[in-house]
């Protein structure tokens, strides 16, 4: 039975997750990207523009990635992003992040955007379930980029660290099961 007040996942979530594993064995990456509880609504608007390219310190290495914190303060300015002394819940959604690279699931872990207690960013991870908290002073839109921004992972239309697509396996994004077509840099949370 889950604690108070926990989400349970619906059945048909762990199903399709279940059928994803033959699938995923064929796939560079696939982001399942499920909605969580809230308690803001999602705002409307468009993508910020970021050069994903130019952050400094991303990982660019195999999985796994442990949340990169040397160069974080540098990324958050470009990134549009804040350091703050605590967490902000004007605005404040959950999701939950899956990902798979070549079939094997990697771990979204804990302590994303939260630098050693001295500062934590509106786009976090407080364990290694991965459910993203966005915890913000301001309502507007936030982005998957922005989250693998602050966590340090190089995250492209092509490429998640040191794996890249290929015509045999390509990078593919999911939200609420369904194929997204577009930059995944720019899905808004």
């Amino acid at each position: 039975m889950p604690a108070v007040g926990a989400q349970r996942r619906p059945p048909w979530l762990l199903y399709g997750l279940a059928a994803l594993g033959p699938i995923a064995l064929v796939v560079v990456l696939a982001v399942i990207f499920v909605a969580g509880g809230s308690s803001s609504k999602n705002p409307k608007g468009k993508a910020p523009k970021i050069n994903y390219s130019a952050l400094p310190g991303l990982q660019r290495g195999p999985a796994p990635w442990a949340p990169e914190y040397a160069q974080l303060p540098d990324r958050l300015r470009p990134l549009g992003l804040s350091a703050l002394s605590a967490e902000a819940l004007a605005f404040h959604i959950h999701q939950h992040l899956d990902i798979f690279v070549n079939g094997k699931k990697v771990a979204v872990p804990r302590y994303i955007g939260i630098d050693d207690n001295s500062f934590i960013t509106e786009l976090h991870t407080h364990d290694a379930s991965g459910i993203m908290h966005v915890e913000s002073a301001q309502t507007k839109p936030y982005t998957l980029g922005q989250f693998m921004g602050v966590w340090g992972v190089r995250f492209s239309p092509k490429c998640i660290g040191r794996y890249c697509a290929a015509p045999s396996k390509p990078l593919r994004v999911y939200l609420n099961g369904k194929q997204y077509v577009g930059n995944p840099n720019n899905l808004i949370l």
